[in-house]
């Protein structure tokens, strides 16, 4: 039987990265809550934005945290272009071709960022990558903790933004229902884009986020839009607080797991849970659509 004192850090650390899958699958479950798709080509979204940090960092010294003023709106751009010219242009009531057309999208990203950076994995090496921060329970890793902070402070702007202005109560109309949305007046087409440009632009903060702790490869986002996945699920598909705390709930798992059966079970583990939330609870912990 492990020790308080060793189960107590690992829970901490699994908190600070649960935080950051709970921002990647934010981004997932308003695509879902609004546009009412499975979008495949969020992770390799992320692997895009993960490279975007890892030049600017490398070509123009920009720190990564830094980088969100560049990776926040381009990724929102990214996005509503994408639905708008892509996903956009497929004819209603063909949700599998939406899923092909996200697949394909996940597809051509892959296989260009193999093209032009090869399959090599690369990191950063920031001032305070290695840096720890004492809070007296447990060290935590500076980058960690940043990263926990920012993702909480990001989920809350979200749930703001849904919640409290005119975008949010015009998101919540269409996703509720899109027909009689667009017969008081509202551009459904548009608030579609904004939708996916703004799941989009978690994305790009995500990305500034991950890469001081972790590392950029083509087939990095695959990783990633698994866990995302799972945390939607474990929350409730198109749920912000389901989101928050499924992913909270998932970096505690995979980091007990980890530490007391080995680092493939701590994986393994987090599939277990997802199994096991389709088989008892479909709905997830907070089935609803953007609550």
């Amino acid at each position: 039987m492990l020790e308080p004192s060793i189960l107590l850090p690992a829970a901490i650390n699994g908190l600070t990265m649960g935080a950051v899958y709970a921002l990647i699958a934010l981004g997932l479950t308003l695509i879902y809550g609004v546009l009412h798709i499975i979008n495949f080509a969020h992770g390799s979204l992320l692997m895009a934005a993960l490279y975007g940090v890892f030049f600017l960092y490398k070509l123009l010294g920009v720190d990564p945290y830094a980088a969100m003023a560049v990776l926040v709106p381009a990724g929102f751009v990214a996005g509503y272009a994408l639905q708008r010219s892509v996903i956009g242009a497929i004819k209603p009531g063909r949700d599998q071709n939406v899923l092909l057309i996200t697949l394909g999208v996940s597809i051509v990203l892959d296989n260009l960022a193999v093209y032009f950076f090869s399959g090599d994995t690369q990191t950063i090496d920031t001032r305070y990558s290695l840096e720890m921060v004492n809070l007296g329970v447990a060290l935590v890793s500076l980058p960690r903790l940043i990263g926990l902070g920012a993702a909480l402070v990001f989920t809350a702007a979200l749930w703001l933004l849904i919640s409290s202005t005119d975008l949010g109560r015009a998101i919540r109309a269409v996703a509720k229902e899109p027909h009689g949305a667009r017969l008081v007046g509202i551009d459904v087409d548009h608030i579609f884009a904004m939708s996916f440009g703004i799941g989009t632009a978690c994305l790009g903060a995500a990305a500034c986020l991950l890469l001081p702790m972790f590392y950029v490869s083509p087939h990095v986002g695959q990783v990633f839009v698994l866990i995302a996945f799972t945390v939607v699920v474990l929350g409730g598909m198109g749920s912000f607080t389901g989101a928050l705390i499924g992913g909270l709930l998932i970096g505690v798992t995979e980091s007990l797991g980890g530490l007391i059966f080995g680092e493939s079970a701590g994986q393994l583990a987090i599939f277990l849970i997802f199994i096991a939330v389709l088989l008892f609870r479909p709905t997830g912990l907070f089935g609803s659509r953007l609550s």
